[in-house]
């Protein structure tokens, strides 16, 4: 398992780490990388096309110790399940309403001493063919790094890294951005 650095804000015990490793191990998967061990910080998650990829990444962050939160649809967080999604970092998102999801994710990020903050760019399991970027927006309004992460199902691996630094370029990113991910496979 990757060490994690003292600036990645931390969650959990031995026993939540141990948790996490015999989870990922039970299932059959690797993790490679590692974090930036910077205090505040956009994760990029992606392919993300099954339930289980929310498995994994809990695993993993448990394995990791550290805390995240997630950004996630609001029906997720509806009694009596509501509860459990918010105690994992759950923050929720109705997408049929703007409601300034990037500003207000902005404004947490800077206003915190430490946050990950982790999105999935399809904004849905179910095959997006266009990308959100809502991710770029919210890293670029708070001044903080992106973290690709991977998940690849023909392999079992769940990759960190690498970090990108959001530019002037907005386009020339996200397209940079996409092609990274262009070998990974989800389990859909």
């Amino acid at each position: 398992m990757p060490r994690t650095g003292p600036c990645l804000p931390r969650r959990g015990n031995a026993f939540t780490r141990w948790l996490g490793r015999s989870t990922l191990a039970v299932f059959g998967w690797r993790v490679h990388g590692q974090l930036p061990d910077r205090p505040r910080l956009v994760v990029v998650a992606a392919p993300h096309t099954s339930n289980w990829d929310f498995v994994l990444a809990m695993a993993t962050t448990f394995a990791l110790g550290v805390e995240i939160r997630w950004l996630g649809k609001h029906s997720l967080f509806r009694p009596p399940a509501g509860l459990l999604m918010r105690w994992l970092g759950g923050i929720p998102v109705d997408r049929g309403v703007r409601s300034g999801v990037v500003t207000q994710s902005a404004a947490a990020l800077r206003s915190q001493e430490q946050m990950v903050l982790c999105v999935a760019p399809e904004g849905t399991r179910s095959g997006a063919r266009r990308w959100k970027t809502g991710f770029y927006h919210i890293a670029r309004e708070a001044g903080v790094p992106i973290c690709l992460c991977t998940l690849h199902y023909p392999r079992r691996t769940l990759g960190i890294g690498p970090v990108l630094i959001p530019g002037d370029d907005t386009e020339a990113d996200i397209t940079a951005i996409r092609d990274f991910y262009r070998p990974f496979r989800g389990r859909r």
